[in-house]
Parts: structure tokens; C-alpha cells; sequence
């Protein structure tokens, strides 16, 4: 039975009831308590509809966050993956036996003054060694550290090397085939410098790639 109807029986069932308490009402006595029932039930009416309104924002909100938090978990775990991953291949190289190291400066590369772009020469040195890689025809680690020099913040250098990094960890895997599982790209920023940093030629030096392969 819907509210309508529940409406009007309960307008009738209270006129009834008046009719036999009072004996006999005039018509505009009967009126007034019709009026004053059906208000009543207008407000409870009202009432229930807006709570039924409130559930259904509820049950929305509530999808809204289900979809939000499960969002929230495949990310987290994704990232998981990817730390484990990290961290099973710093294992290995840790323990590996090195075959190739080549060390990208800035004569090979031409890294200038905040950039990461490789250069033509430096696509050439990547290219030969990523070929030796391929023909040892067997599983090889390859570990790509990124320098900078000491111009800038700490930070900033970090970032830096990490870019540069990247650069040749993408070559690799992208113009090369090297797969990514088996390659660790890595920022030391300007904490291992081989040169002085007072200098224009050690700066120089210090802006530079290396690439260590292991088995």
C-alpha cells in the first residue's frame, strides 16, 4: 500500500472516529479535523520521503568510497611490487660478477648545465655496449648510476642524476630491447665526484653516466 492510499484511510478512519466520539459535528467541524489530519500526514509523508532521499545519498557515498579505497589498495600494491622488485635486484647486482663497466662523460655524452639529453655519441656507446650484452646470450644485470656535478642544491642534484639516469635506462630498454626487470637505474647527485668541482673541467667530468653490467 503506498503513502497515497495510507492517506486517505487514515483521513477516513479519523472522521469516523470524530463522527462517533462527538455525536454530531457541523460540516466545518469536519473540514477543520480532515485538514488538521491530512496536514499530519503530509509532515510524516514528507519525513519519510526525505529520509528514503538520505539513503539513497548514503548508498552513493558509499560506492563513491568502495571504488576510491580499492583505488587506493591496487596502487599500494602495485608499488609494492615495484620496491620488491628494487630490492631483489639491488640483491643480485650486489652479489654479481662484473663484466662491462662504461662510463658515460661529458667528452662521450655532452651533458651540459642542467640537461639529460643524450647525445648522438652517447647513443653510439650505448648501442655497442647493449650488442656486447645481447651476445653474451645469457641473464646479465645491468646498473646505471647517474653524477652530477656540485653547481645547485643537494636535492636538485639528485633529481638531476636520476634524470640522466633514466635517459639511458629508457635507451636501453626502449631502442635496445634490454628489459626493464633487469636493468637499475640509480642517482648519486653530486656525492661522488672524480674530479674537482672548483674547476671547469672537473665539473665537467663529474656530469657523467656509468653503466656496470653483471652477471
Amino acid at each position: 500500500m503506498n503513502l497515497k492510499i495510507m492517506r486517505i484511510c487514515l483521513i477516513v478512519l479519523v472522521a469516523a472516529s470524530v463522527a462517533l466520539l462527538s455525536g454530531c459535528v457541523t460540516k466545518k467541524e469536519f473540514r477543520t479535523s480532515v485538514k488538521d489530519q491530512d496536514d499530519k500526514i503530509q509532515t510524516v509523508q514528507g519525513g519519510v520521503e526525505a529520509n528514503e532521499r538520505r539513503i539513497s545519498e548514503l548508498r552513493t557515498e558509499t560506492k563513491a568510497e568502495v571504488v576510491r579505497l580499492d583505488g587506493k589498495a591496487d596502487s599500494a600494491m602495485a608499488t609494492g611490487k615495484e620496491a620488491l622488485t628494487k630490492a631483489e635486484l639491488a640483491e643480485k647486482l650486489a652479489k654479481g660478477k662484473l663484466i662491462y663497466e662504461v662510463t658515460l662523460s661529458n667528452d662521450a655524452v655532452k651533458f651540459g648545465f642542467n640537461q639529460a639529453t643524450l647525445s648522438d655519441e652517447a647513443k653510439n656507446v650505448l648501442d655497442d655496449l647493449a650488442g656486447k650484452v645481447k651476445a653474451q646470450n645469457k641473464a646479465l644485470y645491468v646498473e646505471i648510476q647517474g653524477h652530477t656535478d656540485s653547481i645547485g642544491s643537494e636535492d636538485y642534484n639528485m633529481k638531476l642524476g636520476e634524470k640522466r639516469a633514466e635517459a639511458v635506462r629508457r635507451y636501453m630498454n626502449e631502442v635496445q630491447g634490454i628489459p626493464l626487470h633487469a636493468i637499475s637505474a640509480v642517482s648519486y647527485g653530486e656525492s661522488k665526484p672524480v674530479a674537482d668541482n672548483d674547476t671547469k673541467d672537473g665539473r665537467n667530468a663529474n656530469r657523467r653516466v656509468v653503466i656496470r653490467v653483471l652477471e
